[in-house]
Parts: C-alpha cells; sequence; structure tokens
C-alpha cells in the first residue's frame, strides 16, 4: 500500500517502523516528519495542522491510506478534511477528536454511557476550584480542560499548588477557560489503546508509562519518560472488561450522538480498591506506550488501520501477539520538561541499534546545516528494547541509552523495575 502518515514524533516514528517492517513492503510517507522518519519514509514539508494540504498531499500521492497521529492535527479536522478528498483516513473527526480536545466533554460521554470514573467538578471560576477542592480532598487533581501534549494536569498535596495551576489555566489565552477537578484515584495506571471503525472495537495489549521526570515518580508531570508490555500483574479479565464496560459503551455513545468514533481510543485506567475507573481518554495512540505496544504486533498494523478506516474491524482476524517483553526509555533534553536546550549534538543511535532487539524512534530531532543530528524538543529519543522477559528487555534498554550521546541529557533509570522485581500490586477493596 501507499500510506501517508502525519505528524513528527516518537509515535509516528513507531508507526512508519512496523508499517516498514511488514512482509512486502510499503510505499511509505511522512508529514512533515522527522530525520529518524525519513530513514523509513519520504519526507513532505507539510503543516500536519492543514487538513486542505495533508489532503491534497495524499491525493497528489495517490495514498491508499492516511494515518493522522497526534492529537492537534485531528481536532484541528485533519481526518475530515482527507476522508472528504475520498481518501481513507486512519483518526476520528473532529467532532469525535473532542473525547481528548474537552476534559469536560468526555467526562459528559463517559456518564452518559455508565463508564466508570473518578468523580469531578467543571470549574469556570476559582472560587469554583477551592469549593472543588475542599469537596474531593487531598491528593488534589486539576486538568486543563484541552490539549496539553499530556503535561496539563497537576497531582499535588499542596493545595496552593493546585489553585495555582488551576489560576493559570483559567487564564490562559486561547484555553477553554474552565478546568476539571477530580477525585485522586489510587492504585497503579495502566494505557489500553482500542481499535474502532465507529462501530466494533479491537483492543490491543496493554502498557504502562511512567509520566513523572524522575526517579520513583519524584518531580512535574512530562508527556511520558518511558512504558513497557506486557504487564504481568495485571488482573485477568482486565482487557476484556475495559472493552465491555468502556470501549464499547463509549463508543456506542458517540455513535448514538451521530459522531462515531473511528480510530483509537486510547483508555487510561487506574486499577482502585474501588474497581477500574478511567482516568482519561485520548483521541490517538499514546506516547511513549506505542512504541512498546506495536513493537510486540504480530499482525500487519496497516491491516488493522485500514480495516478501522473502512468499516471493516469487525472482519478482522484476531490480533497476534509477541510473547516477549518490551522496554521503551526516552532521553530527553536538558531543560526538560522546562524549557529544553535545543542544538546539542546527537551521536551513538546507529551504535545503540547494533544492539541486537534494539531500536531507536526520533522525537523531538533534526538535521543542521552540516548534516547533523540535533535535538529539536524535550523528549528527543525512544530506546526501544525487546527482550524474552523484562529483565532482559531493560538490560537492552538501558545498554543503548547508554551508546546514546546528548550533552545535558536526562532519563529515568527505574522504567519497569518494579515490575520486574514483581513489586507492582493491585490494592484491594477494604
Amino acid at each position: 500500500m501507499k500510506i501517508l502518515v502525519v505528524g513528527n514524533g516518537a509515535r509516528e516514528h513507531a508507526i512508519v517502523h512496523a508499517l516498514a517492517g511488514e512482509p512486502g513492503g510499503h510505499e511509505l510517507h511522512a508529514a512533515p516528519g522527522n530525520p529518524g522518519i525519513g530513514r523509513e519514509a519520504a519526507l513532505h514539508a507539510v503543516d500536519a495542522n492543514d487538513g486542505a494540504a495533508v489532503a491534497a498531499l495524499a491525493t497528489g500521492l495517490g495514498a491508499d491510506l492516511v494515518v493522522v497521529g497526534p492529537e492537534a492535527p485531528l481536532v484541528a479536522g485533519v481526518a475530515d478534511a482527507v476522508r472528504a478528498a475520498g481518501v481513507p483516513c486512519f483518526g476520528p473527526s473532529a467532532e469525535a477528536a473532542r473525547l481528548e480536545g474537552s476534559k469536560a466533554f468526555a467526562k459528559d460521554v463517559m456518564a452518559a454511557a455508565g463508564v466508570p470514573t473518578a468523580a469531578a467538578h467543571v470549574c469556570t471560576t476559582l472560587d469554583e476550584v477551592a469549593a472543588a477542592l475542599d469537596d474531593f480532598g487531598a491528593p488534589h487533581v486539576v486538568k486543563d480542560d484541552g490539549l496539553a501534549a499530556g503535561k496539563g494536569v497537576v497531582v499535588t498535596s499542596d493545595r496552593d499548588a493546585a489553585l495555582a495551576h488551576a489560576e493559570a489555566a483559567l487564564a490562559a489565552p486561547g484555553g477553554a477557560g474552565r478546568v476539571v477537578v477530580e477525585e485522586y484515584l489510587d492504585g497503579p495506571e495502566v494505557s489500553l489503546f482500542c481499535i474502532s471503525d465507529g462501530a466494533a472495537v479491537v483492543p490491543l495489549v496493554p502498557a504502562q508509562d511512567f509520566k513523572r521526570v524522575g526517579d520513583d515518580d519524584a518531580g512535574p508531570n512530562t508527556g511520558g519518560m518511558g512504558a513497557y508490555s506486557p504487564l504481568g500483574w495485571a488482573p485477568a479479565g482486565l482487557v476484556d472488561e475495559v472493552v465491555e464496560r468502556v470501549a464499547q459503551p463509549t463508543v456506542d455513545e458517540m455513535a448514538r450522538r451521530g459522531t462515531p468514533f473511528a480510530g483509537v481510543l486510547y483508555v487510561g485506567l487506574a486499577l482502585t480498591s474501588r474497581g477500574t475507573r478511567v482516568v482519561e481518554f485520548n483521541a490517538r495512540f499514546g506516547d511513549p506506550e506505542t512504541q512498546v505496544v506495536l513493537t510486540r504486533l504480530v499482525t500487519p498494523l496497516s491491516a488493522v488501520l485500514l480495516a478501522a478506516a473502512t468499516g471493516a474491524l469487525g472482519d478482522l482476524e484476531p490480533l497476534r501477539w509477541s510473547d516477549d517483553a518490551v522496554v521503551n526509555v526516552v532521553v530527553a533534553a536538558a531543560g526538560y520538561p522546562g524549557t529544553p536546550r535545543k542544538g546539542d549534538a546527537i551521536t551513538g543511535t546507529d551504535d545503540a541499534e547494533a544492539l541486537d532487539g534494539v531500536h531507536v524512534l526520533h522525537a523531538g530531532t533534526a538535521t543542521s546545516p552540516d548534516g547533523t543530528l540535533v535535538a529539536a524538543g524535550g523528549r528527543v529519543l525512544s530506546v526501544v528494547a525487546r527482550g524474552a522477559d523484562l529483565d532482559a528487555a531493560r538490560r537492552l534498554a538501558y545498554e543503548g541509552v547508554a551508546r546514546v550521546g546528548l550533552a545535558g541529557s536526562h532519563h529515568r533509570t527505574d522504567i519497569a523495575l518494579r515490575a520486574a522485581r514483581g513489586e507492582v500490586t493491585v490494592p484491594t477493596a477494604g
């Protein structure tokens, strides 16, 4: 197939990498892509948020399938423009993408669909926020209502810090003018991607990501510092439960509203002492979990994406998965998640990939005028490794990280460590 992938991050590189490894091969294109993606696909200097430009590129290429990766183009209606041009597109419409674009809208859909989630108050004033914080008590959870690249949430026991975050979000130029204050959910978190064609739902395998910047979950939230799969500690039947109680009812409710959801519904879960609860929805593959989930997928990804884009998901054979463990460690630039330093040279990616079972996916990278690979964002690289178990995958991943050179870079050293040691537990009632 001729496939166009829209976006320029590690998630999009993971998608391209999976497609490039399929038997028979595809003609792969990316807009705008990045230097790593450019080694596996032809790059096109097109604004990913410009629906007309992306649609024109897709039709000009004669693309058989367009895959929209990031949330911003989806909320901007890029998938709508591509479909209107007659090209099959994987990714929800702008209306359906409101499941990620507005936390308040997502809560409304969850309530209508009977989805178990955290209790929440939607607040438009600081007084309302203060009352909600006092209602739920600490730890406090405050979420920006709009898109925030995975960083628009604060979880803190400091009431003043929670209020300060809410005040900044309410006053942000171009913001939604509201925040969502939620009850805190205990227990480990799980990410589950559910593919839908607007009616049927097909789950992928669960993963767990690490949102805090530092070891032992210290420091501020980030877009994600690493992930792993499988989750040997997860309860049996978790995936079936989430499809039955969360994903399918949500897809059904979106269809009932006349805005069918076709794409990937990212279900962020907390396995609490009171049962499984939804933390959040996203309308696209999550980063850094995509990097590990797609590495374990044996079924050709192109077949899954095309079936979802053409309403044929119900005809798809059951997905096949590798039993290998996969660990992804994110290498971040100096200053991330604040103001990342850009322009530092990156070395050693080929040396890392020389390790059997390791591949390196680019996120925030660029090529300097003299051809040097340099940092161009906060999360710079994902070093992904597969092994017979989590211990083996971790060892390889960190050996790969050690071969990468980037001045001032940092990474977590504890990705999948507690899981490998058998220390992750799910709280029980009482």
